[in-house]
């Protein structure tokens, strides 16, 4: 069953890569799901390199930690014949519905200040934090949905070219590609009309990998309940 939660997780791979692609892009260059640009860039702004949003950075990895540890709490001791337990599926349900939410006010208010850049970096990283805690439950480990380094890392060292069974490669490139994808739409919508129609966008998408992964959650607790 775990297999058929793969293109849900991919969808909602891209749906991070986009969200990504708005907050480096609009939110002034901020990662709100690749934690370790955030390192680097805290790193980069101590040393004293100018220019960079250290504030923004930490809000950011703080925020994604908050989002993760409050995931944990609520799924950790979830008794459930799924997977993904009721819980993870109602974080992924809040993550889709704030993500379209603060779309939403970005498109009716305008570019956002200073402030309200801050919230939305904040609440993005949140939502991602969490979104990666709750989907560890799937147990595939090359689709956490946030980040394709290790990814890369299995794809390369698991490959017939270094010795190895070549296991898994297709779902590992998807990964990789579905993050690509997700933060090229979400940069050409930025640049040429809006970062809100992008999170727009990005929402949308995420909403639809969590409803394929509701779908499949609940054939897995009917297959349970036959069994």
């Amino acid at each position: 069953m775990t297999k058929t939660y793969e293109v849900p997780l991919l969808v909602l791979t891209v749906a991070t890569g986009a969200i990504d692609g708005v907050s480096y892009l609009a939110l002034d260059r901020v990662f709100t799901g690749n934690m370790t640009g955030n390192v680097l860039f805290i790193g980069f702004g101590l040393a004293g390199v100018s220019g960079l949003p250290v504030l923004n950075n930490l809000v950011a990895l703080l925020a994604f930690m908050l989002g993760a540890v409050l995931a944990a709490r609520l799924t950790r001791h979830a008794s459930d014949p799924a997977k993904l337990p009721r819980s993870g599926l109602a974080v992924l349900v809040t993550g889709s519905v704030l993500t379209l939410l603060l779309a939403g006010i970005w498109l009716g208010t305008g570019a956002p200040g200073a402030i309200a850049m801050l919230v939305t970096t904040g609440l993005l990283a949140l939502v991602l934090g969490a979104q990666a805690a709750a989907v560890k439950h799937i147990g595939i480990r090359d689709l956490s949905t946030v980040v394709v380094t290790m990814t890369m890392v299995n794809l390369s060292t698991d490959s017939r070219v270094a010795g190895g069974a070549g296991a898994a490669w297709l779902r590992r490139f998807a990964a990789i590609v579905a993050m690509g994808l997700g933060a090229l739409a979400a940069a050409i919508l930025t640049l040429r009309v809006s970062g809100a129609l992008a999170l727009l966008m990005a929402g949308v998408v995420m909403a639809a990998g969590t409803a394929m992964i509701a779908v499949v959650r609940r054939r897995e607790v009917t297959a349970g309940a036959r069994s």
